[in-house]
């Protein structure tokens, strides 16, 4: 009769339980997370251009055109729902697609994808930094507004809870479409000239520095596709008072169309993302 062996004998090792990868997937990005916000607030250059553009495009657009657009609604209270989205859109899509370009092309993330930390947890630092200096932007454009022109906070729970779904799921999508659309330039020094045009754009013809329904036809039913137009529509309803749904393109504010098009363009980043995110650089370059 043989005795088992001291190998037989030994107790195998456990398989790690899903609980605690997604702990350690969590606390880690967590982590990333605080340094990516700690290195965004020390670069002068892009604290100026993410947080305080939009104010001095509220103050600049303001001074331009006086006057109502309609009884009680100036055209400074239209332009404040539309430079709130626009910082959205610019810190969750222009600045963090030039950021990750700018990485990938220095070899930063043939680093990272080379250390222990999960992948997943570089892309949650990514959401945690957008999250951070997006809800001080808006903070910092709701009290610039209020005390400037005397825009009114959302009214009620109901209001509060509208800004927040449409604040954050436009935030998710120009965060996802920004991810997806670092792949696309072939340097990082070529990034903000591929990236800046489509935020640009965008404001125009999106009803942020504009009067939606000023536009012509054509603009309004290509904006129609791109998030940022559901944003500023989906913030004027909680900015400015019921009685201007009626003078909106479809004479109502239509926010279950809202969630659609935001939500839609969430899983239309998401797929993006996996589909074109690259950690290297190719050999053209790209």
């Amino acid at each position: 009769m043989t005795t088992p062996s001291a190998t037989a004998l030994a107790p195998r090792p456990r398989a790690p339980r899903p609980q605690a990868g997604l702990r350690r997937v969590l606390v880690l990005g967590g982590h990333r997370g605080l340094m990516e916000v700690l290195v965004f607030f020390r670069g002068t250059e892009t604290v100026v251009f993410s947080l305080l553009f939009p104010v001095f495009a509220l103050i600049i657009f303001s001074s331009m055109f006086r006057g109502d657009i309609t009884p009680g609604v100036s055209y400074s209270d239209y332009l404040v729902p539309g430079v709130i989205a626009t910082g959205l859109m610019v810190t969750g899509f222009q600045t963090l697609a030039i950021s990750i370009a700018i990485e990938r092309d220095r070899g930063a993330l043939k680093r990272l994808a080379a250390t222990p930390m999960p992948r997943s947890s570089y892309f949650i630092g990514k959401i945690v930094m957008v999250l951070v200096t997006s809800l001080v932007e808006t903070g910092v454009l709701l009290a610039v507004s209020m005390i400037v022109y005397g825009t009114h906070l959302p009214r009620g729970s109901a209001g509060w809870i509208t800004f927040a779904w449409v604040g954050l799921l436009g935030t998710t999508a120009c965060t996802l479409c920004g991810i997806a659309l670092s792949s696309v330039p072939r340097s990082g020094r070529a990034a903000p000239a591929v990236v800046a045009p489509f935020a640009f754009v965008l404001q125009f013809i999106s009803g942020a520095a504009l009067v939606f329904t000023n536009l012509p036809s054509w603009l309004q039913w290509i904006a129609s596709v791109f998030p940022l137009k559901w944003m500023c529509q989906g913030l004027r309803s909680v900015l400015l008072p019921a009685s201007f749904a009626s003078h909106e393109a479809a004479g109502s504010w239509q926010l279950g169309w809202v969630a659609v098009v935001l939500s839609a363009w969430v899983v239309v980043g998401l797929l993006l993302c996996t589909m074109t995110f690259r950690w290297t650089k190719t050999r053209n370059g790209g």
